[in-house]
Formats: C-alpha cells, sequence, structure tokens
C-alpha cells in the first residue's frame, strides 16, 4: 500500500513538474524580443553610375536578424513581377472566385504571358509601421487599438511584423503569425517612450528601412501598412519639389522620396496609409482614383486645400499601390480596417517575367479581366526595375 502511495505521489509531483515546464515554455513563447534599432549602423551610398541609392549595413552589424550582405538584395534585377489586384462588380463588391485565363496583364502596353497566379490562398508578408512620435500623442491609443483589432482579424497564414519610430526606427517584432504575440507588439507601442528619442519623426525612411530589412526575399503579396500623422521630418520634402528627387549639390547619401518608392516598388510592396489627420475635402476616392495615373506632388494641391504632408502620403499609395485612409472619419478606424483586410483576402496576385533585354525604369501596367461583365480592376500603375548593376 506505501509502495502504492509513492508511486502516485511520485506521478503527481511528475505531472505537476511537467505542467510547470509546460507553462514556463509557453511564458517563454510569448515573451516579446527586445526591441532593435533598425537605423543603427546603416550606411547608403548614391551609386555615381546609375543614380541609385545603395543600402548597406556595415558589417557585423545585423540589426533585423538577417546576414549583413541581405540588405542589398532590393538592388538586383528583377526577376518575377508581382502584381497585386482586387476586382470588384459595380456595386463595389469584391469578385472573388477567378482563375487565372480570366486575367491578362500587359507591361508597356504588350501583354505579358502570367507565369504564377494566387487568389489569396498563399499567406501575405504585413509590416505595421507605427508613428510614435510626439505628433502623435492624441491619437496613440486609437492607433493602438486599430493595429491590435487589424491583427486579431487577418488570416492566420499571414505573417506581421510590428514597427515603431520616431526619430530612429524599432522593430519590435520580426515576421510572425504568433497573434498573442503580436497583439502584445502593438499593444507596446507607446509615445511617451520615445519622448527622448527627439530629432523629428522620420516617416520615409522608416518605411524605406522596413522595406531593405524585412522583405528581401519574400514572395507573394507584400504589404506596409503605416499609421501616422504624416508630418515627416526626414526628408525635407515640399510640393515644389524639394526632398522629392537627388538634386545638384546634395550630398552624395541622402535619401529622396523617390528612393523610398523604388524600395518598394521593386519589391512589389502596397501600401495602406492610414492618417490621423482629416481629409482634405477635394481628395475623395473619386478624386484619387480620377489621377491614378498623375503625380500628385505639384504645388496646385495646396490652392486645392491639401496639406504638403497628406499629399505625400496620396502619392506615396498613388506609385506603390495600396489605399489612402483617414482615422478621423466617421466610422473610419472600424471601416478603414475592415476594407483592409477584405482587400487582402480578395487580392489576386498575378506574376510574369520582364521581356529579355528590358531596359531598367519604371515600367507601366495594366491588367484587364475579361469575360466577366463591367468589373473594375485596381492594382499599382507602374513598377520599378533597377539597373543590373550598382
Amino acid at each position: 500500500m506505501k509502495f502504492l502511495r509513492a508511486r502516485a505521489a511520485l506521478v503527481s509531483l511528475l505531472g505537476i513538474s511537467l505542467f510547470l515546464a509546460a507553462s514556463s515554455s509557453a511564458q517563454k513563447k510569448e515573451r516579446l524580443p527586445r526591441p532593435v534599432q533598425m537605423d543603427a549602423g546603416v550606411q547608403s551610398t548614391r551609386n555615381p553610375a546609375t543614380g541609385e541609392l545603395v543600402f548597406r549595413r556595415v558589417a557585423g552589424d545585423a540589426a533585423a536578424g538577417n546576414p549583413p550582405d541581405a540588405r542589398a538584395a532590393i538592388r538586383v534585377r528583377v526577376n518575377l513581377v508581382e502584381v497585386g489586384c482586387n476586382v470588384f462588380a459595380p456595386d463595389n463588391t469584391a469578385v472573388r472566385g477567378l482563375a487565372q485565363p480570366d486575367f491578362h496583364i500587359f507591361e508597356d502596353g504588350v501583354e505579358q504571358p502570367i507565369a504564377h497566379f494566387d487568389a489569396s490562398a498563399e499567406g501575405a508578408s504585413i509590416a505595421l509601421v507605427l508613428d510614435a512620435s510626439p505628433s502623435v500623442l492624441p491619437d496613440s491609443d486609437t492607433m493602438k487599438f486599430a493595429a491590435q483589432q487589424l491583427i486579431a482579424n487577418l488570416s492566420t497564414v499571414d505573417e506581421v511584423a510590428v514597427v515603431d519610430f520616431s526619430e530612429h526606427t524599432y522593430l519590435l517584432l520580426p515576421f510572425s503569425r504568433d497573434r498573442k504575440l503580436l497583439e502584445k507588439a502593438a499593444a507596446g507601442v507607446d509615445v511617451r517612450k520615445l519622448f527622448s528619442d527627439t530629432g523629428g519623426s522620420n516617416i520615409y525612411r522608416s518605411v524605406y528601412l522596413a522595406a531593405n530589412e524585412l522583405f528581401p526575399g519574400r514572395t507573394g503579396r507584400k504589404a506596409i501598412i503605416l499609421l501616422t500623422d504624416g508630418q515627416d521630418s526626414g526628408l525635407g520634402l515640399n510640393l515644389d519639389g524639394e526632398g522629392v528627387r537627388p538634386r545638384r549639390g546634395d550630398p552624395p547619401n541622402r535619401a529622396t522620396f523617390e528612393d523610398v518608392v523604388k524600395a518598394l516598388a521593386s519589391q512589389n510592396i502596397e501600401v495602406y496609409a492610414i492618417s490621423t489627420q482629416n481629409r482634405p475635402r477635394v481628395m475623395t476616392p473619386a478624386w484619387l482614383a480620377a489621377h491614378q495615373n498623375v503625380s500628385l506632388v505639384t504645388p496646385a494641391a495646396l490652392t486645392l486645400g491639401i496639406p504638403a504632408y497628406t499629399d505625400f502620403l496620396a502619392e506615396l499609395v498613388r506609385r506603390a499601390g495600396g489605399q489612402l485612409y483617414f482615422l478621423n472619419e466617421a466610422g473610419t478606424i472600424a471601416n478603414a480596417y475592415r476594407r483592409i483586410v477584405q482587400n487582402l483576402s480578395a487580392q489576386y496576385t498575378l506574376g510574369f517575367y520582364p521581356p529579355a533585354g528590358q531596359k531598367s525604369g519604371w515600367h507601366s501596367l495594366r491588367v484587364e479581366v475579361a469575360g466577366h461583365g463591367s468589373v473594375r480592376v485596381v492594382h499599382r500603375a507602374s513598377y520599378y526595375a533597377p539597373p543590373d548593376s550598382q
């Protein structure tokens, strides 16, 4: 009898030990890594022959957990060009169930054979890039709640990374499918923690870093969801063209808005920008659609009542593909995230190989759907092919 009681006690003790070990393992699994400063050790130079900005990290500094030379991956020649598109019926509902033969894709007006097709079966790679600069303090709780809601509603096969920024850019969590960790990372974005991170709000540099650090080597649907007030202090942007493209006399390593757009377009990364500012009255969805193929960066924007910081957010989305939303509109928080999730879950991805001998630079894109009536196809207007050598 004593032997049986001792055996039972031993089994019970073993069970408790296993439970504690499992609990400890679960707790470790849900522990966030230490934030990593993504712009530490970064060097950028402009190739005098091609004009391209080359992004490199000092040898031995692997801020995002990748080998040092992996950051130059976006500067190799584009191979498969992937184009995400959404198809809408006349009543603006998403058209699902289409197959590869329903689509036709054109580069510079010439139809290309579709080499890859995905109807949202593959997981998406999504980077949440959250503004944590002092100017967004009044909206910080709303932004965190919105980010957590988005994470909760994404597909379980989607991978999400979380980044926040002020003067510097911090990786809070690399790409992960662990929803508890992701929600914890989004909840940990705290403007007050970065009050000492003075020097302005580097919105576009943070987007550029996310594109270079996080996305090389990834295929399929890719998106950056950017929550910000749009007031960048890093590139010195204005509607007269300052900070948009390299100018004579600029330091050779100075990044520009065009460099950011190229980094996104060469990797097929869409941008869903969510502004904490009010929507300019003229900037309706219909107005944006009508200007899809026209640059919005013009002094005329001010005469239309469009602030420069909002105009550049709209231009970023226009060039990279995606959508621009405004949190201060009635119902925007719920509707913006619902629509982003709907767009991503109903998105078709088409891939083609550029024709032999293609020149570097920007190339126009057009996608058509045949045999399904007067549907509306939404996709980015162009992609960027970098030079062969940097």
